[in-house]
């Protein structure tokens, strides 16, 4: 018999005999010496088949006493209870729509759901990463059932910061659910599902569809600090670079601060680039903004793109092509990821990623006359 369904039979063994009264609550289990001998199995698959039952908030194991029966009360309680762990939520409008389509999905399952650290919705809904560290632990303190988790981005430390608050809820025995982004840098993954959009996929076809417009020369403009899905994207418009036979210049992605004029000015000096993909809404729209300050008109002078289609995406001075981001759909997938989780702790990590849809508006020149070629 494999190991996987050796610790699976142990798990379910001690489940059965919890259910039947056998060890009651707060009874003491056998201790993992005891078990290895009993199943004639080595003790990492004993700790593995312990540590499903602990993400089913079963028991409780308790560093040099062994291990325990919860109460009743405390498995009925903890186990309907949901978390939403959001660094920086107010700097990216998509988490506003997915947790509120979370937030209803969780009523109508009958779970309860935190937002940051309360039951309040507009209450710490914000955390900064120290914020998001004081969030984790009242979760574990209070040994709710999931998270879900938006990885922080645009902040210095954020990778170590967001491995550490995912590595904490799972030592805890708290199944974790990613939205949006991974923790580590693309094309990295880690070991914890993940819901969003193919990336990839997105920057590939915005790139294409300004190819199809005539444009060759390009820049991608990032702010420092941006997460894991900027990279993808980039990867997806260097693919259709590459797929059409175009040589962009050395420095075609650019990191700096939109509002900021030099670098503004860098991107349009010389007339050296026809088109500006945005990694995201927020930045396309920062950097209408800043490039009207200097009299650069999109579309006339330079095609800008963005990605997220948030709402505000068709209410700047030109209103934004851009990839649309099925958030509803996101918040489901990512709702459903999570009972399949709960329901199996040894299911293997998974990447569920919905197919983007390109919203062709004004900033991209569709109806403009093609650039002639160089």
């Amino acid at each position: 018999m494999s190991t996987k369904s050796k610790h699976s039979e142990i798990s379910r063994y001690l489940e059965t005999e919890i259910a039947s009264g056998k060890y009651g609550d707060g009874s003491r289990l056998p201790s993992e010496i005891q078990l290895v001998k009993q199943f004639n199995v080595s003790r990492p698959t004993v700790a593995r088949a312990l540590r499903d039952l602990e993400a089913k908030n079963l028991i409780e194991r308790r560093a040099g006493s062994g291990t325990y029966v919860r109460s009743n009360n405390e498995r009925n309680s903890a186990t309907r209870i949901l978390g939403l762990l959001l660094p920086g939520l107010s700097t990216t409008e998509i988490f506003q729509i997915i947790c509120g389509e979370i937030a209803s999905l969780a009523r109508v399952n009958e779970y309860g759901l935190l937002w940051g650290g309360s039951t309040n919705p507009r209450v710490d809904t914000d955390a900064s990463l120290k914020h998001a560290e004081e969030i984790c632990k009242q979760f574990i303190e209070r040994k709710i059932s999931g998270v879900f988790f938006a990885p922080a981005e645009l902040q210095p430390g954020q990778g170590k910061a967001n491995t550490h608050l995912a590595e904490s809820l799972r030592e805890a025995g708290i199944p974790v659910v990613l939205l949006d982004r991974d923790l580590l840098d693309y094309p990295g993954r880690s070991d914890f599902d993940l819901v969003g959009i193919d990336n990839m996929a997105s920057g590939y076809m915005v790139a294409e569809h300004l190819i199809k417009l005539g444009c060759r020369k390009f820049y991608f403009i990032a702010r420092p600090f941006s997460a894991a899905t900027v990279d993808a994207r980039i990867a997806g418009v260097r693919e259709a670079i590459v797929r059409h036979h175009i040589e962009p210049p050395a420095d075609w992605v650019r990191y700096g601060d939109p509002a900021d004029l030099k670098f503004v000015r860098s991107l349009v000096a010389g007339r050296q680039a026809d088109a500006l993909i945005c990694a995201n809404d927020d930045t396309a729209a920062v950097l209408l903004r800043t490039l009207e300050s200097e009299n650069v008109r999109a579309p006339r002078d330079i095609r800008v793109v963005g990605f997220d289609d948030v709402k505000y995406a068709t209410l700047v001075s030109v209103p934004l092509t851009t990839i649309h981001q099925p958030c509803r759909d996101i918040a489901v997938m990512a709702f459903r990821t999570m009972l399949e989780r709960l329901a199996e702790p040894t299911l293997p990590a998974r990447s569920i990623s919905l197919t983007p849809r390109l919203v062709v508006r004004e900033s991209c020149g569709a109806y403009l006359p093609r650039p002639k070629k160089a």
